[in-house]
C-alpha cells in the first residue's frame, strides 16, 4: 500500500503482481491499482512516483530479500519518502547474524531488515508473530477438525499467541496515517495472550459449539502425511515446517501490548477469530 503526497486519504495506490479478483476488490474500495513486480526496479520506481509514505510487504516468497533490496535502492534514489513500514516477522527478534535454526523465509526477513536499516530510509519494522490466518490455524486445522474434532499439530506443549491479519493491518494503517514518533521503531505484534495448544483447542470448542481436542503428532509424521500433501510451494512448506518445529521448541511463547498501544483496540482472541469463520471450520 502506498500513500501519496498530500492528505493520507486522497488516494491509496496499491502495487499488485497481477490483475485478478483480489486486485478488483481493492480497486472497488477506491484504491488506485498499479500492476508490477517488486523485484523489478522500474515497476517499483513507477509505483513510488509522487509517494511519501509506503508499506512494503509480500507473501512468503524466495524473492523476499531481492524485493526488499530493490525497494530500498529505488526508494533511496527516489529520495522523497517520509516513512516506509516494513512487514517483517517476530522470529527476527530472536535471531542473530549467524543463527541457523530458522527457515529460509525467516532468514530473508532478518537480512531484509538489515538492508532497509543500512539504507538510511525512515523505516518502521512491524514484526507480527504467527498469523491466525496461517494454514496452521485455518486450512490444516479445519481439515482435521472436520475429520475427527482435533487440530492435529506438532506443537507439543509449546505456547503461542497468534495474531489476526486484520489487527496487523490496523497497526500498519494507523502508522501510515499518522507517522508521529514511529520512525525507527520496531513493533512486535501478537494476540492478547500466549496459550498452549490445549487452551487453543478450548477456544475452538467455545467458538464452534462442539468439542475440539488438541492432538499432538510427531513433527516428521505431520510433515510427511499432512504438510507435504497440502500442495504448497517448497519454500513455503519449509517455512511452515520450521514454524511448527519452533512452536514445539516454545519459540513463540510471547505476548505484547503493541497492537492495543498503537490502535487503541485489543487484538482478536483465538475464539473471536474462529467464531467469525464458523462455517469455514465446520464445512
Amino acid at each position: 500500500m502506498y500513500v501519496p503526497t498530500g492528505h493520507p486519504h486522497e488516494h491509496l495506490p496499491k502495487l499488485v503482481r497481477r490483475e485478478d479478483d483480489r486486485a478488483a476488490e481493492v480497486r472497488a474500495l477506491g484504491a488506485e491499482v498499479v500492476t508490477g513486480d517488486l523485484t523489478r526496479p522500474e515497476a517499483v520506481a513507477a509505483a513510488l512516483d509522487g509517494v511519501r509514505r509506503t508499506y512494503f510487504g509480500l507473501s512468503v516468497s524466495p524473492d523476499h530479500l531481492l524485493a526488499a533490496t530493490v525497494m530500498a535502492t529505488v526508494a533511496k534514489a527516489h529520495g522523497e519518502l517520509d516513512l516506509l513500514v516494513d512487514m517483517s516477522q517476530m522470529t527476527v527478534s530472536q535471531m542473530t547474524a549467524t543463527s541457523t535454526a530458522e527457515s529460509h523465509q525467516q532468514r530473508q526477513h532478518w537480512l531484509a531488515e538489515q538492508v532497509l536499516d543500512w539504507s538510511g530510509l525512515p523505516v518502521v519494522h512491524v514484526r507480527p508473530t504467527t498469523f491466525l490466518d496461517n494454514p496452521l490455524f485455518t486450512t490444516l486445522a479445519a481439515r482435521s477438525i472436520r475429520e475427527n474434532g482435533t487440530p492435529a499439530l506438532p506443537f507439543g506443549t509449546g505456547r503461542t499467541s497468534p495474531v489476526a491479519a486484520y489487527d496487523v493491518a490496523q497497526v500498519v494503517a494507523t502508522i501510515l496515517r499518522d507517522p508521529g514518533e514511529h520512525t525507527g521503531k520496531v513493533y512486535e505484534l501478537t494476540g492478547p495472550r500466549a496459550l498452549d495448544m490445549t487452551a487453543v483447542a478450548q477456544a475452538f470448542s467455545k467458538a464452534l459449539g462442539r468439542t475440539v481436542t488438541y492432538l499432538d503428532v510427531p513433527l516428521r509424521r505431520w510433515r510427511t502425511e499432512v504438510l507435504t500433501n497440502a500442495g504448497l510451494p517448497r519454500h513455503t512448506e519449509q517455512h511452515i515446517a520450521t514454524m511448527a518445529r519452533l512452536h514445539r521448541a516454545n519459540r513463540y511463547d510471547r505476548a505484547t501490548t503493541d497492537v492495543e498501544r498503537i490502535t487503541g483496540k485489543r487484538p482478536l482472541t483465538v475464539e473471536e477469530f474462529v467464531a467469525a469463520r464458523k462455517d469455514f471450520y465446520l464445512g
